[in-house]
């Protein structure tokens, strides 16, 4: 009898063993594995208490998994010591941003791989695919006019994650459809409520991308074209993803003064679609917002308890990060034409009003946070780099300006290209989230490498998962290990329906991390970012060695991964 064929009773023997042990003796001493990583400390990733033991691997599968030293006499084309070690799934980053990596990159996700992350999930608010006219007609660069044609067919969003893949990824990839996609793919970059016509389009939109894989819609909703999409139209295009076992998951409207009305229209936009609701980086943004906090936990409890399927997830920092621009009331981006608005003398003063205004019917996390919490980041041009890393405070009173007119002229500047990172959230509201039971963990963050990389970003970008183990786990301590690895791995993965990855288990991929519990860390800052985490000694994504050591292998063994509706 085949092997193959001895594997459910393998599995049911293992049921009923304890600590996670399997079989061993002779049928693991008769087998041959491309990869043994023994005598480390194993956390399946389900919450279960760790174990003493080893993880077998052949070809880009878990083959095996049994008490320490359960391999020892089977032949193994390498062998990883993992003593003093702690061995995991690879983690899942729910909220990756490495457009730029692995579309026009090396691939390589350096600062993520270096985390322990194998697998990306992209598509926050925007996706390159699927693409038509209106999507190409606001494109102004000519070379990514080019790249976006390559994703216009019937399965552009599907032929847009393979080609990510066929140029060669270390992690895995999948992706939301952007709703901000969605919304200009059926009515274009204005402002202004879709027909009912544009919906249909959205929608047989959105269900070819389900068909290609999408995990669900994801909305940016502070963001254009976002931002112009009423709750009633993100209820309609959610429909169309709904059969398919789509995901809602949402930036909402506010994470400041109006947090708690945010949370209420993403609830009633996942109740009226019939999907699930994921809320990105929950945060109170704004100090007069941090007691909201404890209201908004009760609030997604409540809804739980009244049985609506809703969840978040959080980066590890109390400081966000977008773009400069994004300070300025969203309706001057509408068609594409922020920067002819900026410039425009007649707009100015009506413009510097609503910047500094508490509330001018937009998300101003600027005025939320305060111009000496706002850090100005990305400066290219060489007049001014010399404002690299300074608080927005401090620029204007070397500009001698004022803080919204320093917005303005900066933008136009620099033409868009500047971000910021912004000092919203409290310490004492991140430890609390973390312990929440349905809380899991993104980057928010694209990826870098230290030796190419220019100018400062967030150092979530080298340091998320680290941070959590390093910080959260061994030194504060805010979470029991076990936990943390459960949130980073396979509650992402049973988020997504991805039932092949996530969890240590004989059968499904080997995405497979070793690190060391006593110094994984993070060392990025916010003034100095550019600085790999520690720690973290070997990743293997799909059975492939992707770090060894600490080091790059140079590999790219990443798979596209796909929604629950995905067609072939």
């Amino acid at each position: 009898m085949r092997v193959a064929r001895l594997l459910p009773i393998v599995w049911l023997l293992a049921a009923c063993a304890p600590r996670g042990g399997i079989s061993t003796g002779a049928a693991a001493s008769g087998s041959a594995y491309d990869v043994v990583i023994e005598n480390g400390r194993v956390i399946d990733g389900t919450g279960a208490a760790w174990f003493y033991g080893d993880v077998a691997l052949r070809g880009d599968r878990i083959a095996a998994i049994g008490h320490r030293g359960a391999f020892a006499s089977a032949r193994a084309g390498q062998r990883v010591d993992a003593t003093g070690h702690v061995v995991t799934p690879g983690f899942i980053d729910i909220q990756a941003q490495s457009y730029d990596n692995f579309m026009t990159g090396d691939g390589k996700a350096l600062s993520m791989v270096t985390q322990g992350i194998t697998t990306a999930i992209l598509g926050e608010g925007s996706t390159p695919a699927p693409v038509n006219d209106h999507i190409l007609a606001l494109e102004t660069d000519s070379a990514s006019r080019v790249l976006l044609r390559r994703f216009t067919g019937p399965r552009g969003f599907s032929d847009w994650l393979e080609f990510m893949v066929a140029r060669g990824a270390s992690q895995n990839i999948g992706s939301f459809v952007g709703n901000g996609t969605v919304r200009v793919y059926g009515h274009g970059g204005g402002i202004g409520a879709a027909t009912r016509v544009e919906i249909d389009t959205m929608q047989a939109m959105v269900r070819r991308a389900m068909l290609d894989g999408a995990f669900g819609i994801a909305s940016a909703l502070i963001y254009p074209p976002n931002v112009y999409a009423s709750p009633e139209e993100l209820t309609e295009v959610n429909k169309a993803a709904a059969p398919f076992g789509g995901v809602y998951i949402t930036h909402m409207r506010s994470e400041g003064d109006k947090f708690l009305e945010g949370i209420d229209e993403a609830l009633r936009v996942g109740r009226g679609a019939g999907v699930a609701v994921e809320i990105y980086h929950l945060k109170a943004g704004g100090v007069r917002n941090w007691p909201k906090m404890d209201v908004a936990i009760a609030k997604i409890d409540s809804a739980r308890r009244a049985g609506q399927d809703v969840q978040a997830d959080m980066y590890l920092y109390p400081a966000g990060g977008n773009s400069f621009a994004s300070c300025i009331p969203p309706k001057y981006s509408a068609d594409g034409k922020l920067m002819d608005n900026l410039k425009n003398p007649a707009l100015r003063a009506t413009m510097i009003a609503e910047i500094h205004a508490r509330d001018a019917g937009y998300e101003n996390l600027c005025e939320a946070a305060t111009p000496a919490n706002v850090m100005v980041v990305g400066f290219r041009k060489p007049e001014y780099k010399h404002f690299e890393g300074k608080r927005l405070s401090e620029i204007a009173a070397a500009m001698n300006k004022d803080w919204a007119e320093v917005i303005i002229d900066l933008n136009v500047a620099e033409e868009l290209g500047l971000g910021e990172i912004l000092f919203l959230m409290s310490e004492e509201n991140i430890r609390k989230q973390i312990r929440l039971p349905w809380m899991k963990f993104g980057t928010d963050a694209s990826s870098h490498d230290p030796a190419t990389a220019r100018g400062m970003t967030h150092p979530r970008a080298y340091g998320n998962f680290p941070r959590l183990l390093g910080k959260y786990v061994r030194d504060e301590p805010v979470t029991p290990l076990e936990a943390a690895v459960r949130k980073a791995s396979a509650a992402v993965a049973t988020r997504l329906s991805l039932h092949d990855r996530g969890v240590l288990k004989p059968g499904l991929k080997a995405d497979v991390i070793v690190f060391d519990p006593n110094t994984v860390s993070d060392r990025a800052t916010f003034e100095q970012p550019h600085q790999l985490s520690v720690g973290m000694k070997d990743v293997f994504v799909n059975g492939v060695a992707v770090l060894r050591d600490g080091q790059h292998t140079g590999a790219k063994p990443g798979q596209v991964v796909r929604g629950p509706g995905y067609a072939k």
